[in-house]
């Protein structure tokens, strides 16, 4: 079964309670509904993957079997979801889970999970946390700067963007542009003066 967006979301707050938690994944949701667009794929199943690819993360963090994101995928086999969904949320973490990103839609999830942390922290940043703001000149400035957003696995995103046949700046631009049109949801359309 690929569960609809509503199911995703019902399981995703089930799981989840950490509001930054929910807007990763409203970012990471974004940026999969604007790659199946560019690729002409089905937009609800691979937005549903990028919804449900860390829902269990807050209560299993730890990384590897028994954790992040095995306990995931466990969770939702005994759910009946359908077995590419859950190799979607196995590749976003393929150094973990071996899970190399095969399809377009493997590669996506792979591509924009890392990214999106990147962006929300550049918006984060400005003085009035507008995404809107945000210029992709912006992003790469930051991008350069090792010790801002050091968590963000930069190899990754260039590996990722190079699994779609995208050059990293167009990569960029299309996961921010897609950020950028959910801006409120993400809480990054702004603080008045």
């Amino acid at each position: 079964m690929w569960p609809t967006r509503e199911e995703a979301w019902k399981v995703l707050t089930e799981y989840t309670q950490n509001p930054n938690l929910i807007k990763h994944a409203l970012a990471v949701e974004a940026g999969m509904r604007a790659y199946a667009r560019r690729f002409g794929e089905d937009e609800e199943k691979w937005a549903v993957v990028g919804l449900i690819h860390d829902f269990e993360y807050e209560r299993y963090p730890d990384l590897g079997p028994g954790g992040h994101p095995f306990k995931g995928a466990e969770i939702l086999r005994e759910m009946g979801w359908d077995p590419a969904l859950i190799r979607g949320v196995l590749c976003h973490a393929p150094t973990h889970t071996g899970a190399t990103p095969e399809s377009p839609m493997e590669k996506a999830i792979y591509a924009v999970d890392e990214l999106t942390g990147l962006i929300m922290a550049t918006a984060l940043v400005r003085p009035n946390k507008c995404i809107l703001d945000v210029k992709l000149s912006s992003v790469k400035k930051k991008w350069k700067d090792r010790a801002f957003a050091a968590g963000v696995d930069r190899e990754e995103v260039e590996e990722g963007a190079a699994m779609l046949g995208m050059a990293l700046d167009a990569h960029i631009g299309v996961v921010l542009e897609a950020m950028q049109a959910i801006a409120a949801d993400l809480g990054l359309e702004g603080i008045p003066a």
